[in-house]
């Protein structure tokens, strides 16, 4: 029995081998594409030797717990139809990686395109073998987002950053979708594991939530298929460099959908509901793509649109119903993979060596280059369905499922006209691709003159080539086990008996194809002379999807605009207001409907020295509100007295845990609130006309504070009534009674921060470092208002001091200011550093923690920025705060996969005793090493900001362009 245990290593090793290329040097192309076809291969190696337990129908299933209460684990599952759709990915892959290493050029930064290649194989690899249905949706978002890398890979042209925007925009709208359906449909099921989904069958399609779910899932597939009407990104998708396109969109990216709606298909098929979307869906994409792709001047664009025509026939034939249009659709997918990702290779070869892939200039490339014409040419052949090649056995099955009745509507009398009329399509166009790229006369005029590519850049396209041929001469001997495998994995009891002979006599839907095959040429042969002319598609040509996408958005960003005109302000006063308003409306809601009283609680008189805490506190407050417009530091001194009022609060109600982070949390901002005050712009008395205050201000400043008092008053009701109300049962309890047994500490609080709630903490701190990053980048951005660029008033002083006084040079007073307390602080660095470390340590135990000593560490740094200076403190000490948060986060995500090596769910914890000698025993948990993480995001993200305030101050301002003199034939210039 082979090691479920690889199936990790099959999803891990394309993004060990992503991070491990992105650090590669940008000139190191054989280092890169070595590495990355390493990976594709090892995959393919470890595949190969499972096919022997798939075959025989097993299901291989790996889990790591994760969130087993919630019935969510890592899981990964390997069936014979993941296995054939894992192993294209990776070896079409593989072929991809050896192609694009001579397509890129030198003096591309390679390595960067093999890491996004490498991360896309490991999200669609996910998408394959995940064996939960949030898994899928997980690993499909990755999708987009690594194919939005890919395709913008060029990113200094324009039509490459826009196709990526849109490819982004469009699957991810659709992934958003997907996953409210996958949700539903594990509600439904009852799990989100697939394969109790898959067995669900009957009490998903007896749910009254099934059509919603159907129709969100479809969504999701359909848009990342290119299904009709959301096809328009693909053909805009091939701004991409040809391996991009020659990977996502044959053998990965546009299959996800295909693969997940065959994935689902017996437990979604079968329904009026699924025959009706999926069919004429497919229907329509089918013809659409076909007709349009005759009328493309591009080879990457014919190719574009005969994929979305492809697509559309396999969704198509899945949306049929019947087991033996499943079957085809699964033969036809792979058939496709292989000659489309072919033909894409074959096409990038011409434009490498020519320059163009302008239909309309190329022309006798056979003579130049005859092997890649024989390649192309039995590529386009397949695609076409030319007998005793691979396209030609699928799409006969596929005439054959277009005969067949299926739901008595009128789509089953119009299908087999409508199948073989797209059949034709596809001859036309694939007969174009041939004659008018490898036939007739020379080409004049190429930005290259065209010869043979590298022998190693061929090789993909001549294995992909050979396996169509031998799947089409000898299909049962190729691919018959394998797709047989891969059936009965997706059908069960319901596989039907089929036949994969190239011989079953003259049939009617050999006709068919035989009518598609002469009707496609002899349709070319009319109208090939009229088709360099056209400027697009008739009839359809018109419906511009970019068009009517970029409408769209501009429609949503103008909605978006106008409701911020409506409701936003830029006013941070208007901004409360409302906020305060909404909550005392929503708030008072229940109070009008239920009544309020108070509870059964007797009061307890209040001690008299916390009475005049909070008074004080309440007046620093008021007091501050009341300063604040024109007198800041005061304000912020006031608030600090307040925020001071809170820590002592906390203390005296036993929470010394709070109160010690309040009170290290009130010192960084206050300090680093007061390092901004300089940089805010003047604030200036208000002048009225006739030196009376308008009524409408009156009115409005009264209306803010009736606003307030009411705010402030329903909170103090809203506590008052639950103060006098018996506490309820809550986890709390169970957090006080496990808090030692289960995470081995005594402080509460920190144990549920690190243990009992350490995913929660783990995201909180993710949150962190972007808030931090966001800050940083707009601090940096931050130009500060003309008046607040000149030298402070007490800086000017000092200078002129200095310049009066004879025996001081310029900056005298301005050293020794503050001398004193000057080196006390940096005499408190080190003093600082080791409270910190000391409440690192015992935060377990008693009050501290990682968070706390993260505080108490960046009030180190500021009292040392504050003592020398940023450009004393920076030239004697490397301060790297995006490598504090980096480090922070690696080990406090490395700490909860450790688990995993020990069989235990993500973030377990596991404490125990140290005892050395002399000392005795010392407590330990595996926590502090997550607590480690949550100190180092803390101290990053802070000194991010501090450096991002403290170097305003020794910015230049940016000099001003002087206005340039007018034109000696004054306005206008000539």
């Amino acid at each position: 029995m082979a090691d479920p245990r690889c199936l990790l290593a099959i999803l891990l090793l394309p993004f060990a081998g992503s991070l491990i290329a992105a650090f590669l040097p940008t000139r190191s192309r054989d280092l890169a594409s070595t590495l990355a076809g390493v990976v594709a291969l090892a995959g393919c190696a470890i595949l190969i030797a499972y096919y022997p337990h798939v075959a025989d129908g097993a299901v291989l299933r790996y889990e790591l717990p994760w969130l087993p209460t919630l019935g969510l684990n890592l899981t990964l599952r390997l069936d014979g139809f993941t296995w054939l759709f894992a192993t294209l990915v990776l070896g079409i892959g593989a072929l991809v990686i050896l192609y694009a290493r001579y397509y890129m050029s030198a003096e591309d930064p390679v390595p960067r395109f093999f890491a996004f290649l490498q991360a896309f194989m490991g999200a669609m690899l996910g998408i394959v073998v995940s064996g939960n249905l949030i898994q899928i949706a997980f690993f499909w978002e990755l999708t987009s987002l690594f194919s939005f890398l890919l395709i913008g890979y060029w990113h200094h042209n324009q039509s490459a950053r826009d196709g990526a925007r849109m490819a982004l925009i469009v699957t991810g709208a659709g992934g958003v979708c997907l996953l409210v359906g996958l949700l539903l449909l594990g509600r439904m099921a009852g799990s989100y594991d697939v394969d109790a989904v898959l067995a669900a069958r009957d009490a998903i399609q007896a749910d009254p939530a099934y059509l919603p779910a159907l129709i969100l899932i479809l969504i999701g597939a359909f848009t990342k298929s290119a299904q009709v009407p959301f096809h328009f990104w693909l053909p805009h998708a091939m701004a991409a460099p040809t391996p991009v396109s020659a990977y996502l969109h044959s053998a990965t990216m546009v299959k996800a959908g295909i693969f997940l709606l065959t994935l689902l298909w017996p437990v979604l098929a079968g329904t009026d509901s699924w025959y009706l979307i999926v069919t004429t869906t497919g229907l329509a994409t089918l013809l659409v793509g076909a007709w349009v792709a005759i009328f493309q001047q591009d080879l990457k664009g014919l190719l574009a649109y005969s994929t979305i025509s492809h697509l559309g026939l396999i969704t198509l034939l899945l949306g049929l119903g019947s087991p033996l249009a499943a079957v085809a659709a699964i033969f036809h997918t792979v058939n496709h993979a292989t000659f489309k990702a072919s033909l894409f290779m074959a096409t990038g070869i011409i434009d490498h060596e020519t320059g163009t892939r302008d239909l309309r200039r190329l022309s006798g490339l056979a003579r130049y280059m005859p092997i890649t014409a024989t390649l192309a040419m039995v590529a386009a052949a397949a695609m076409a369905g030319v007998p005793l090649l691979n396209g030609f056995l699928s799409k006969e099955m596929f005439l054959a499922e277009a005969l067949e009745a299926h739901s008595g509507t009128v789509i089953d009398v119009a299908l087999p006209y409508l199948a073989t009329l797209a059949s034709a399509f596809s001859v036309f166009y694939s007969v174009r691709f041939i004659h008018q790229t490898f036939f007739g006369p020379p080409p004049e005029d190429l930005p290259h003159q065209p010869a043979e590519a590298p022998p190693w850049m061929r090789l993909p396209i001549e294995i992909l080539v050979l396996a169509c041929l031998l799947v089409g001469i000898v299909p049962a001997l190729t691919i018959g086990p394998l797709l047989a495998s891969a059936v009965q994995s997706v059908l069960g009891d319901r596989t039907p008996t089929y036949s994969l002979v190239v011989w079953h006599g003259f049939t009617l839907p050999l006709l068919m194809s035989l009518i598609a095959l002469v009707g496609g040429t002899a349709l070319y042969m009319i109208f090939r002379d009229r088709l360099n002319a056209a400027e697009r598609s008739p009839l359809i040509g018109r419906l511009k999807g970019r068009r009517t996408f970029e409408a769209v958005l501009g429609a949503i960003v103008d909605a978006a605009r106008g409701l911020h005109g409506l409701l936003g302000t830029r006013r941070l006063q208007v901004q409360l207001r409302l906020l305060i308003a909404t909550a005392l409306l929503v708030g008072t809601l229940p109070f009008l409907r239920l009544g309020y009283s108070r509870g059964p609680l007797v009061e307890t008189l209040i001690e008299p020295v916390f009475a005049i805490l909070w008074l004080i506190g309440g007046a620093c407050a008021i007091a501050a509100a009341w300063q604040a417009k024109f007198h800041r530091l005061v304000a912020l001194v006031l608030v600090g007295a307040a925020g001071l009022a809170t820590c002592i609060s906390f203390v005296w109600l036993s929470a010394p845990d709070l109160g010690l982070t309040q009170l290290l949390v009130e010192i960084v901002t206050l300090v680093l609130l007061l390092l901004c005050l300089r940089w805010l712009p003047q604030r200036q008395p208000d002048i009225w006309p006739e030196g009376r205050k308008p009524l409408t201000v009156r009115v409005r400043r009264g209306w803010d504070l009736v606003v307030a008092v009411a705010g402030g008053a329903g909170m103090a009701a809203l506590a008052y009534a639950m103060m006098t109300r018996p506490l309820p049962d809550s986890i709390s309890r169970y957090f006080v009674e496990n808090a030692y047994s289960g995470g081995g500490g005594t402080n509460v609080v920190n144990v549920i921060l690190v243990d009992f709630r350490g995913f929660d903490t783990l995201g909180e701190i993710t949150v962190l470092s972007i808030v931090a990053l966001t800050v940083f980048t707009l601090l940096r951005r931050f130009r500060p208002a003309p008046e607040s660029i000149e030298l402070p008033d007490q800086q000017r002083r000092q200078n002129a001091f200095d310049e009066a006084s004879e025996d001081h040079a310029m900056g005298d007073t301005l050293v020794h200011y503050l001398f004193v307390p000057r080196i006390i602080m940096q005499w408190l660095f080190p003093v600082v550093l080791t409270f910190a470390l000391y409440l690192l340590m015992r935060g377990h135990d008693l009050p501290g923690g990682g968070f706390t000593a993260g505080i108490a560490t960046s009030i180190a740094f500021l009292l040392l920025y504050m003592a020398n200076g940023t450009r004393l403190v920076e030239a004697s000490l490397s301060v790297q705060p995006v490598r504090w948060i980096a480090v922070g986060l690696v080990c406090a995500v490395a700490t909860g996969l450790a688990a995993w090596l020990f069989g235990y769910p993500f973030l377990t914890s596991h404490s125990r005793y140290l005892t050395l000698p002399l000392i005795g025993d010392i407590p330990l948990a595996s926590a502090l090493l997550f607590d480690i993480g949550v100190f180092a995001v803390v101290v990053g993200t802070t000194l991010l900001m501090l450096i991002a305030i403290a170097h305003q101050s020794i910015r230049s301002p940016r000099a001003r362009k002087p206005a340039a003199p007018p034109e000696p034939g004054g306005e206008g210039g000539y």
